[in-house]
């Protein structure tokens, strides 16, 4: 089919729940993608995060190729050896626990809420605090917890029990506490809020107030999680650990997996039947989340995520002493945005015509998040389209 056939067929057969731009990706590697007519872009903004290794990654491949001829599936009240290596290596990584694992972040907040819901089961608390701005999945539990009516609209009403409270205020967490409180939930950087940061001294006070009212404190890593920030997980910038902690988008490599890491304390709570997911740890996914682990260490992506942050961040700043829409540039690690006076979809559609691609939230923040192994030379160029795109649009 070429590019008339495959976009007719996806308005005569698949529902129209996206807005789509009219561009056919047939290859990707490493940073590039490339589309039906051969034209390469640079993706600065890899699936939303999914891609933190690049595209089609050799560890990745290699896992998958291995494991696809032997078994792809099995039932999970089966034990297979990928899902067993893998949640010993996040664990590994994280802190003393255990992990359910699902298909997708929406599943694993869905999980996460589970779990707070069945720990307050025995004093009867139910309530879960999260954070104005915040987005957690389209799945309704997910969704009742986002803090974004837009997300919302038409899916009225919602599940109730959840409390949304300004980000980074502690006396608004500490005014919403009651006694059916279970549980606080929030994303360490907020990112299709529009990459707002989680304060040092905010986290830490969650904390303490949690150990002192017996509360679950649950982060939602699914966009901060396997290098995005510099840290493997961005709770390590906060010197806290979490009571749980939701991981998905990038620890597949590209395939589909969530998972749900919960300490110790509770890894009682959820027994024998009162969750499960059909697909969630299969073998092949364990093994393509298992590569991506290697290439994080073997290509040394942490420290380069810190350095090139830092990097991109300075010329974006540079860039922004020319440009007076730029109103503000902000990140940690390679989740970098940079809120705008003027929309940002024209820039988008600029920057897509000369080879960038790069995200907009909140209609006025553009959202950049290159692959952990990002170099000077593709920020350099990244930043060189940018310019000739605001000076063309602006």
């Amino acid at each position: 089919m070429n590019q008339t056939d495959i976009i007719a067929n996806y308005h005569k057969y698949i529902l129209d729940t996206y807005t789509r731009t009219p561009l056919i990706f047939v290859k990707g590697k490493g940073m590039s993608l490339t589309d039906i007519h051969g034209k390469k872009y640079l993706d600065f903004f890899p699936g939303w995060g999914v891609n933190n290794i690049g595209h089609c990654h050799p560890k990745v491949m290699a896992g998958v190729r291995d494991q696809i001829g032997k078994l792809i599936h099995i039932p999970n009240n089966f034990y297979h050896l990928q899902q067993a290596k893998l949640a010993k290596e996040i664990i590994r990584n994280s802190f003393a626990g255990k992990i359910f694992f699902c298909n997708s972040g929406a599943e694993g907040c869905e999980a996460a809420i589970k779990l707070a819901k069945a720990y307050g089961q025995s004093d009867h608390r139910h309530e879960i605090i999260a954070m104005n701005k915040n987005f957690h999945g389209r799945t309704i539990g997910a969704l009742s917890a986002t803090g974004q009516s837009k997300y919302q609209e038409g899916f009225l009403p919602l599940l109730d029990g959840f409390k949304h409270v300004a980000f980074n205020d502690i006396e608004a967490v500490k005014n919403a506490l009651s006694e059916k409180t279970v549980a606080i939930l929030l994303e360490l950087v907020q990112g299709e809020g529009g990459i707002h940061i989680a304060e040092q001294t905010f986290i830490q006070e969650l904390r303490k107030l949690c150990d002192q009212k017996n509360i679950l404190l649950i982060f939602d890593e699914v966009q901060t999680g396997m290098g995005r920030t510099g840290e493997i997980f961005a709770y390590k910038h906060y010197g806290v650990i979490p009571d749980a902690m939701v991981l998905a988008k990038a620890l597949g490599g590209g395939l589909p997996i969530g998972a749900l890491v919960v300490g110790k304390k509770f890894c009682g709570v959820l027994k024998p039947g009162m969750h499960a997911s059909t697909f969630g740890g299969s073998p092949l996914i364990c093994k393509a989340a298992l590569g991506v682990f290697k290439a994080i260490v073997a290509d040394k992506m942490l420290p380069n995520a810190k350095r090139m942050g830092e990097y991109l961040i300075k010329k974006l700043k540079h860039l922004q002493s020319k440009f007076n829409c730029m109103k503000e540039v902000r990140g940690l690690g390679l989740m970098i945005g940079v809120e705008l006076t003027i929309e940002g979809k024209p820039l988008i559609e600029e920057c897509l015509k000369h080879g960038l691609i790069i995200n907009c939230t909140q209609g006025n923040v553009l959202r950049i998040m290159p692959a952990l192994n990002v170099t000077k030379k593709q920020i350099d160029r990244a930043l060189h389209i940018l310019e000739k795109a605001m000076e063309t649009t602006i």
